[in-house]
């Protein structure tokens, strides 16, 4: 297929909110100056990007802004409207940390006529505050913003899937929007057919690469006693009983207080880049030496990007008391992640092969749930029960009044909660929410995310 017959996604918003960082992002390499000085991009800048196994061409735009005609930013601004208008899905990008502005609102109202299907991209969402902050964005009228950082590489894998599920050629029920929620009884959304990404990452000497070579049955990977041999994310191709799987065997990952040679700064950044990118991760740990604090910290920066983890507990035939490790591990797992409750855990020797069959498996069920999608009926008839149980706190002498709940992602399961003041939500309550829509909706071992969306009284300051 040539690139003119590939699917165009164009990138617009106003100037300096991140739309060539995307850009680079998405295509894959800097290949767009990037610069905090407003109008850097000029002309359109055009590159191609394979997402879940699609060619796609996509367009960075000079910012929209307000002016003549006549003028350079008037010419940038026809240039943008025209690629616009060729446009098979629009990326329209907002910046979080500024919030809704004029021109934002006035370009958002211009891309609803212009009858071309829009994704809403709140960008510069870094951490829980920008994705918060990132709700603003549904009063432009264009959907359920998708709040990403394209500096930190934070949701781009979301995003592509999201891309992948609206361009032409994919299935209806692959084409849902983000805010349509499936009707009662209706199965939930399928994903695209492409390979699942896979990530095996871990500290030095764990054990990847030799999994990695038992998985393909061959040594594509340099392996030995000495830590660190593997010095870059290699990626490989495999194939299961249900289809392609794209794996990445990355570095290993220390302490940053003893990552001291440049080159070792740069294969750890590569590992958690791939960590990023990849929907399932992997943890790979020496069983021979019990989980390390390093351990943990590698974990929970798999659930803060929000991927779906499997604790891989490698060497289990030199371990002795099989029974007393595999409990201690257990404990220290569920007591310092409790965040993500279930982790599921698969013991093997990546050495001789043996339990290696158990993993795929386990990888599988890990991703089918981190899909997980309830429809809003369930839902809710599931909150009322819970408000009925257990009542929300008083704050600052209030009663919180709490509506309803909709889950408006999978990948990993996101649920909205909507009421009067639901922003001032205690964490506890929070938590108590999670632990039941994992033991109740079968979600164990995945992130689960709660974002607040208090309803304000428009009179309140009048």
């Amino acid at each position: 297929m040539t690139s003119e017959n590939l699917p165009v996604v164009v990138i617009a918003g106003r100037p300096n909110v991140g739309k060539s960082t995307l850009f680079n992002r998405l295509v894959g390499r800097r290949q767009a100056l990037v610069s905090d000085q407003p109008g850097v991009t000029r002309d359109r800048k055009e590159g191609e990007a394979h997402m879940r196994g699609r060619r796609i061409r996509v367009i960075d735009t000079a910012g929209l802004e307000e002016a003549a005609p006549d003028t350079l930013f008037g010419r940038m601004r026809a240039s943008s409207e025209s690629a616009v208008s060729m446009a098979d899905l629009v990326l329209f990008c907002i910046d979080a940390r500024a919030g809704i502005t004029p021109t934002d609102a006035h370009f958002a109202n211009w891309l609803r006529r212009q009858n071309r299907p829009v994704l809403l991209i709140a960008n510069k969402a870094e951490g829980q505050a920008g994705t918060n902050s990132a709700l603003e964005a549904y009063s432009l009228g264009l959907g359920t913003p998708l709040a990403l950082s394209a500096e930190h590489g934070e949701g781009i894998s979301d995003l592509m899937g999201e891309i992948v599920d609206r361009l032409p050629g994919a299935p209806k029920q692959e084409r849902r929007r983000r805010d349509e929620e499936p009707e009662e009884g209706e199965e939930p959304e399928e994903r695209p057919a492409g390979p699942l990404h896979l990530a095996i990452v871990g500290r030095p000497n764990a054990g990847k690469s030799t999994l990695l070579n038992c998985l393909l049955g061959e040594e594509r990977m340099i392996t030995g006693p000495e830590a660190g041999l593997t010095r870059d994310s290699i990626s490989v191709d495999l194939h299961d009983e249900h289809g392609p799987i794209k794996l990445v065997d990355t570095a290993g990952m220390r302490k940053r207080a003893r990552v001291e040679q440049h080159l070792e700064r740069m294969s750890v950044s590569a590992s958690i880049e791939a960590l990023k990118m990849a929907e399932v991760v992997v943890l790979t740990i020496d069983a021979t030496l019990g989980v390390h604090e390093q351990d943990l910290q590698i974990a929970r920066l798999i659930e803060k990007e929000g991927r779906a983890c499997v604790l891989a507990l490698n060497k289990w035939d030199a371990v002795e008391d099989r029974v007393a490790t595999r409990q201690a591990i257990s404990d220290r797992i569920e007591t310092s992640l409790a965040q993500v409750r279930g982790i599921p855990v698969v013991t093997f020797s990546a050495l001789t092969g043996a339990g290696v069959n158990r993993l795929l498996p386990a990888v599988r069920k890990a991703y089918e749930v981190w899909n997980s999608r309830v429809t809003t009926g369930e839902l809710n008839r599931w909150f009322e029960a819970m408000l009925d149980r257990h009542q929300p706190p008083l704050v600052d002498g209030r009663r919180l009044k709490l509506r309803y709940m909709t889950q408006v992602k999978a990948r990993p399961p996101t649920f909205i909660l909507f009421g009067t003041r639901a922003e001032m939500l205690p964490d506890a309550y929070k938590r108590y929410l999670v632990n039941g829509l994992r033991e109740t909706f079968h979600m164990p071992g995945v992130p689960i995310r709660i974002q607040l969306r208090g309803t304000t009284n428009p009179y309140a300051d009048k």
